[in-house]
C-alpha cells in the first residue's frame, strides 16, 4: 500500500505533466489556422485556434465608399466565423489532450488551477 506522502508525491507528478500538456496545447492552438469567411466568400479572416487574427482580405468589388457599413458587417460577420472556427479547433485540440492524458471526459481542468 502506498503512504500518503507517496500519494500526494504521485499528484503532484500528475498535476506537472497536466500542466505541460496544457502549455503545449497552447503553442499547438497557436499554430492551426483557421478562416472565417462572409458575403460568399468576399470577406476572408484568417485567424489561429487561439484567436491571434493573422490576415483580413477583402474582394476588391467590396471598396465602393457608399457600401461601407455593408463591408464593415461583412468583416464583422467573417471575424465571428474565424472567432467560431477557432473556438471548435481549440475545443477539439482540448479534448484530444484531455484524452491522452487519461482524464474523463468533460472533465473541468479549471477546477485543477490550469
Amino acid at each position: 500500500m502506498k503512504s500518503m506522502e507517496e500519494m500526494i508525491q504521485a499528484a503532484q507528478q500528475a498535476a506537472e505533466t497536466i500542466q505541460k500538456q496544457m502549455t503545449d496545447a497552447q503553442t499547438t492552438l497557436d499554430n492551426i489556422e483557421v478562416e472565417g469567411v462572409s458575403g460568399g466568400g468576399l470577406v476572408k479572416i484568417r485567424s489561429t485556434a487561439k484567436g491571434r487574427i493573422l490576415g483580413v482580405s477583402i474582394d476588391d468589388s467590396l471598396i465602393v465608399p457608399s457600401d461601407k457599413q455593408m463591408l464593415e458587417d461583412l468583416i464583422t460577420a467573417a471575424f465571428n466565423d474565424a472567432r467560431s472556427r477557432a473556438d471548435n479547433r481549440a475545443n477539439e485540440e482540448m479534448q484530444k489532450i484531455q484524452s491522452q492524458s487519461g482524464l474523463p471526459p468533460g472533465f473541468d481542468l479549471s477546477k485543477l488551477g490550469l
